[in-house]
């Protein structure tokens, strides 16, 4: 069943924070969204391109502001030839099956709709659009997309799943799964597994994956980051429990804070230049030094959109990671602008954070 999305206000064109707060809860409830739409304030089209979404989608989620709220009820209730009613303060067209504060279904046709009101610091309302699917997520490491595509597809066919294989980075594979009622997603997961052992993480959060095996372990990780900028810190902290497990992150930028913080020799910024093996093994040395914590990462290159040379062209990243008995240092070179290069350097990262001890993530 396709799930359309569409907001109406001006504020989730402008307000990236509280659009993206939308979206995040909307995936955690629902299946893929087919599309989405936005619609600002006034806008002459809206009466007809609502009408014809109730006629054509099987399930759509409208999001709206308290302003515009029942104005859009309204207009539905003008395309499917209904009446608004109060209830429980709200205006609510007088078909709808199920609501809850700043939330309600109507079933039209062959369309189910859910609309939800939402403004600036409130809470999501619930969504009560039920998910039709079964869905999850596996990792898949150390393999080609291709070669992904060929293990799992006979097995994904057998329990009568659907996957979508998409690549994080180089080596790092992310399977999504499918299912009707008759799928059985779980057997495919253990066969899949019984595949890939030292290859396959069965988590949809990789992030919150880390998160809950080092804090069952009482491990700790530390970061030292110069061109990533924090955004690997970041990647844990948005998730719940970060705190558990990692001691902090150190945002050297400079090579004096190289030196002074992480104790990055002198001589080898001087000779090999920040963005070097050196200086991220030293980097990584350093954060674990520190920290006293058991493993760490480290990430310096030239994100862009300036400042590379022949040698080291922008995209050019080095990456360290260690723990107490291992360490390793890898020089990749990431494609895109800024801030794609950011992003890319950090999952790499992750991966590698996996990759150093299979024995404890996977």
């Amino acid at each position: 069943m396709k799930l359309h999305l569409i907001f109406i206000g001006n504020k989730f064109v402008y307000n990236s924070s509280l659009r993206d707060y939308v979206l995040r809860k909307i995936e955690q409830k629902t299946d893929f969204i087919d599309s989405v739409t936005y619609l600002k304030e006034g806008d002459n089209s809206m009466f007809l391109y609502l009408e014809e979404e109730l006629n054509s989608y099987d399930n759509i989620i409208v999001i709206t502001t308290k302003q515009n709220f029942s104005t859009i009820g309204k207009l539905i209730c003008t395309a499917t030839s209904d009446n608004q009613i109060l209830q429980d303060g709200m205006l609510l067209p007088q078909k709808c099956t199920v609501f809850t504060d700043r939330s309600y279904l109507l079933e039209y046709k062959n369309s189910i709709t859910n609309v939800l009101q939402i403004d600036e610091a409130q809470e999501m309302p619930e969504i009560l659009l039920e998910n039709q699917n079964s869905k999850a997520t596996i990792h898949v490491f150390e393999e080609s997309r291709e070669t992904i595509i060929a293990i799992l597809s006979p097995i994904a066919q057998t329990n009568e799943v659907s996957i979508n294989v998409v690549q994080e980075v180089e080596g790092w594979i992310q399977v999504n799964i499918s299912s009707n009622k008759y799928g059985e997603i779980s057997n495919f997961i253990h066969s899949a597994k019984q595949l890939l052992p030292n290859q396959l993480i069965a988590a949809s959060d990789i992030m919150q994956h880390i998160i809950e095996t080092l804090s069952k372990a009482h491990k700790k990780i530390s970061f030292a980051e110069s061109c990533s900028g924090g955004l690997l810190s970041y990647y844990f902290t948005k998730n719940n429990g970060a705190s558990k497990i990692l001691d902090g992150s150190l945002v050297t930028y400079s090579n004096a804070l190289k030196e002074n913080w992480l104790a990055v020799d002198h001589k080898a910024l001087q000779e090999n230049g920040a963005v070097s093996f050196e200086v991220v093994r030293e980097m990584s040395e350093g954060a674990l030094s520190v920290s006293g914590s058991d493993y760490s990462l480290s990430i310096s290159g030239i994100a862009g959109d300036t400042g590379g040379t022949q040698d080291k062209p922008v995209g050019t990243v080095y990456i360290g990671v260690r723990s107490k008995d291992f360490n390793k240092e890898e020089r990749l070179h990431f494609s895109g602008d800024r801030n794609y290069v950011q992003h890319q350097s950090v999952l790499y990262a992750i991966k590698m954070l996996l990759l150093i001890d299979k024995e404890m993530f996977f």
